[in-house]
C-alpha cells in the first residue's frame, strides 16, 4: 500500500481432488523454507525479554469461509477492548470481488472503533516487541506454493525463544506454534505487513516517528480528538521534530483556534525552517488573525529555506498571491505580540 506523506495538506479456488496433493506440496515447501533459512531474528531478541510470551487471554474466533480478515481483526479488536463478532465485520471489510479483505479496509474498521492502527517495523523482533508489551499483532502471510499461493491473516500472540516458535491465532486453530523461520518466510511474502492497535495517545513498543505520524494523520478523518491525543504523545516523545507540532497546529486550525494554531506552526518552523507545510499554514493562520502584513513577511522570508523543487512551492505561491490581494498595509497593534522569524 502506498502511504501518503503525512500532514502535507491544504486465494484461489482448488478442486477437491487437489487438496491431498496441495497438503503434501505445502509440507515439502515448509520443510524447504526451514532448511534454507538462516538463523531466525529470534536469536537476537534482547536478553531482558521473557523467554516465552503467550497472550492467552486473546480472544479466538475460528475462521470460516470469507472470515479470514474479519476473524483476525475481531481478535485484535477484542484484545484492545472492542468486542465485535467477525460476522459484524464481514460487511465492513470483506470484498466479494476480491474474495477477501484488503489491509485498507481492516485499518479503517479499527479506526472507526476509536483505535489508532499503527504498522510495526519490518523485522520479527518489531512484532514480538508488541507481544512482549502485552499487545497481539495482526499480520499478513502468503501461504501455499506454486499455482496455489493464498493470502492469510493471522494474529501473533507471543513467542517461545528456546524452541524458536512464533505463537499465533490462525485459521481454525486457537494456538499455532509456527517455526520462526517459516513465519518469517511467509510473512516476508506478505510484505512484512503487521498492525498493532493502540489507544490514541499510546505509543507502540518501538516507536517510529514517520509510521506513527502517518497513522495519526489518517486518524484525523475519523476523530480529530483522537488525532490530537496521538499528536500530543508524539510531541512529548519527539520534542525536536516538526511533524507533531504541525499536526497540533492543523488540529487547532480545524477548530478555528487560530492563536493556538499559529503557535504550533511557529514551533514546527523553529524545529525545521524548511518545513513548507508549516510555513504555509502559519501564514494562513496569521491572515485569519488579521495580521496580513506580518503573514506576507513571514512567507517572504521563509521562502528562502524552501527548495525550488518542493512539491508545496505552488501552494506557497498561491498563498502569497492571496495575501498580496489584501489591501491592508499595516497590521493592528496586537499583531506585534507574534514573534517574527
Amino acid at each position: 500500500m502506498a502511504a501518503q506523506s503525512p500532514l502535507n495538506r491544504r486465494a484461489p479456488w482448488r478442486a477437491p481432488g487437489a487438496r491431498a496433493l496441495l497438503a503434501v506440496l505445502l509440507l515439502i515447501a515448509l520443510a524447504g523454507i526451514g532448511g534454507c533459512a538462516g538463523p531466525s531474528a529470534m536469536t537476537h531478541l534482547p536478553a531482558d525479554w521473557p523467554t516465552r510470551v503467550e497472550l492467552s487471554s486473546t480472544p479466538f474466533f475460528p475462521q470460516t469461509e470469507h472470515q479470514c480478515g474479519p476473524a483476525a481483526l475481531a481478535t485484535v479488536l477484542g484484545a484492545a477492548g472492542r468486542t465485535v463478532a467477525p460476522s459484524t465485520l464481514t460487511g465492513e471489510v470483506f470484498l466479494p470481488g476480491r474474495e477477501g479483505s484488503l489491509q485498507a479496509e481492516l485499518v479503517a474498521a479499527a479506526r472507526a472503533r476509536g483505535l489508532l492502527p499503527v504498522e510495526t517495523g519490518p523485522t520479527l523482533d518489531d512484532v514480538l516487541a508488541e507481544t512482549a508489551a502485552g499487545r497481539p499483532v495482526l499480520v499478513l502471510q502468503q501461504l501455499g506454493i506454486g499455482p496455489w499461493p493464498y493470502w492469510h491473516y493471522a494474529v501473533v500472540i507471543g513467542y517461545d525463544r528456546p524452541r524458536q516458535r512464533v505463537l499465533l491465532r490462525s485459521g481454525a486453530d486457537e494456538l499455532v506454534e509456527q517455526r520462526a523461520a517459516v513465519f518469517e518466510a511467509t510473512w516476508a511474502r506478505g510484505g512484512h505487513w503487521a498492525l498493532v492497535l493502540l489507544e490514541p495517545g499510546q505509543l507502540p513498543a518501538r516507536p517510529d516517528l514517520d509510521r506513527y505520524m502517518r497513522a495519526a494523520a489518517d486518524m484525523e478523518r475519523q476523530s480529530i480528538t483522537a488525532a490530537e491525543a496521538a499528536y500530543r504523545a508524539a510531541a512529548a516523545s519527539w520534542p525536536d521534530a516538526p511533524l507533531p507540532a504541525l499536526g497540533l497546529g492543523n488540529v487547532a486550525a480545524a477548530r478555528g483556534e487560530w492563536l493556538e494554531a499559529e503557535r504550533w506552526y511557529r514551533t514546527a518552523l523553529e524545529a525545521d525552517p524548511a518545513a513548507a507545510a508549516a510555513l504555509n499554514n502559519r501564514a494562513e493562520a496569521l491572515g485569519h488573525l488579521g495580521c496580513t502584513a506580518l503573514a506576507r513577511r513571514v512567507l517572504q522570508d521563509g521562502m528562502a529555506y524552501i527548495a525550488a523543487g518542493d512539491p508545496l512551492r505552488p501552494v506557497l505561491d498561491d498563498t502569497a498571491r492571496a495575501l498580496d490581494a489584501v489591501s491592508r498595509d499595516a497590521d493592528p497593534p496586537r499583531c506585534s505580540e507574534f514573534t517574527f522569524h
